[in-house]
């Protein structure tokens, strides 16, 4: 298996090149050069796997440059009952006829990042001891990237992270578990505006080589192809237990702000997975239900971007979209590029409304997307605490409301859970009028030190801070 860029750049490059790389040099993102497809035959010799064994095999399709034995071992590593609290790692729930919940929020930071984080850790940690090298990460989060980079690079041997997020825009929960680290290699940066300007320092500083090859800069978020790999597992998992031995076709639903999460379901299906609709959940920050609905990407500004009860994803530039946008268009590196970083580079859009490629998307990819507003999600963690006796964090609600939507009789739709209620506890309190449960672990985080620096939202200081530590 080789990766190419999504922007032109056909070099060939093996997974463990890519893993510490983040952006291509050209700027675009990685993808493979083909998805290898798995049939039905395949699929029923999978299916009542242990995840972690099917992790492996998934995995291994797709990374050919280390050892079997060596991949199984950081699978079962990753994958146990003590990281993700019971052998199920991803417990699947029918919460009404049809309509199932997947539980993803069980890692160590309660959400749904964890998942493939935890094996990213290990994945670098791995690599760079083969190689005998550091990596320094450079991260953007809106809440939940954050923290699970934090917990999964923490003591890590080699690894330092250094971690944007705009300042006062997470909730109390998560600005605590991250900023609670003490660890000697975690580095907390707030910055002053919100998440796409803290993306945009990543992709600038990504873009700049010889800083990045001089100081080694690698990234977690899922502009990394091999976080977003590890997220395809679960649709696999979510399938197999919401089909049963019979198997038939399976709906997801997925809160969605930088598209990383639902195109590893993108991923899923053009492997194969029997999906039928993979359907986009956002909030009041609603870029990509609107290109779903219309064929126009339009960026918003900072000023435009909303400060919701779902903060995770509030994003206006969804990094991901790209990959999924390059195989629209046909795999044309060149057209991908024009679209990404000439038109919205420009003029922060584009328009494909009149492109048979767009005509043909839902019909082709999948896709169908709905949007959530503050009301629907009180109104939804309200209505599923009454009616099931289940609280769903402020994401999910998103993802649950835009799922009844789009159901389809004798089609399950899966929705995939995004984090723990405890992260959102204002808003379900709102709600509900009662706190949601605390892990004990986190009983009294917020009132732990904390270790932040604030700067404003430019590339140089960021850089500059970054030469400092790594000195």
């Amino acid at each position: 298996m080789r990766y190419i860029s999504t922007r032109g750049d056909a070099t060939p490059r093996r997974f463990c090149e890519i893993l510490l790389e983040g952006l291509a040099p050209d700027g675009g993102l990685y993808m493979p050069q083909r998805y290898p497809q798995v049939d039905a035959a395949t699929l029923s010799t999978w299916r009542g796997l242990p995840y972690h064994e099917l992790a492996f095999e998934i995995l291994s399709l797709y990374i050919d440059d280390i050892p079997a034995d060596d991949l199984r071992a950081l699978c079962a590593k990753t994958y146990t009952a003590e990281v993700f609290g019971s052998e199920d790692i991803t417990p699947l729930r029918e919460l009404e006829d049809g309509v199932y919940l997947e539980g993803l929020s069980n890692g160590p930071t309660l959400a749904f990042k964890d998942m493939a984080m935890q094996l990213l850790g290990n994945l670098f940690e791995y690599e760079l001891g083969r190689r005998g090298e550091v990596l320094n990460i450079l991260g953007a989060t809106s809440g939940d990237t954050g923290s699970a980079a934090e917990y999964a690079m923490r003591g890590k041997q080699g690894v330092r992270v250094f971690m944007t997020s705009p300042d006062g825009r997470m909730s109390p929960f998560q600005q605590a578990q991250m900023f609670s680290l003490q660890d000697a290699n975690i580095h907390n940066i707030a910055i002053a505006g919100v998440f796409d300007d803290c993306q945009d320092i990543v992709k600038a500083v990504s873009n700049d080589l010889a800083f990045k090859r001089q100081y080694r800069i690698g990234t977690v978020n899922s502009i990394n192809w091999a976080r977003l790999l590890a997220q395809v597992v679960y649709y696999f998992k979510g399938w197999f237990e919401a089909t049963g031995p019979q198997g038939g076709e399976v709906s997801f639903t997925v809160p969605s702000g930088n598209f990383g999460n639902v195109c590893a379901g993108h991923v899923a299906r053009m492997m194969g997975l029997p999906i039928r609709r993979l359907v986009v959940a956002t909030n009041e920050n609603d870029v990509l239900d609107e290109f779903f609905r219309t064929g126009v990407y339009r960026v918003r500004g900072a000023a435009d971007t909303h400060e919701t009860s779902s903060p995770s994803m509030d994003i206006s530039k969804a990094s991901n979209f790209e990959r999924f946008v390059f195989d629209l268009v046909g795999r044309d590196g060149a057209r991908t590029r024009s679209l990404f970083a000439d038109e919205v580079g420009r003029t922060g859009r584009f328009d494909l409304s009149g492109d048979p490629a767009f005509a043909d998307a839902a019909a082709k990819f999948g896709f169908a997307s709905g949007r959530s507003t503050h009301a629907d999600r009180l109104a939804t963690i309200r209505d599923t605490d009454r009616r099931f006796a289940v609280l769903v964090d402020t994401h999910t609600a998103d993802g649950l409301k835009v799922a009844r939507e789009h159901r389809e009789p004798g089609v399950p739709m899966v929705v995939l859970e995004t984090a723990l209620p405890i992260k959102f506890a204002a808003t379900i309190v709102e709600a509900l009028g009662r706190e949601p449960d605390r892990p004990a672990k986190f009983e009294g985080i917020e009132q732990l030190p904390r270790r932040v620096v604030r700067m404003p939202a430019d590339v140089e200081a960021v850089k500059r801070y970054i030469a400092e530590h790594c000195a």
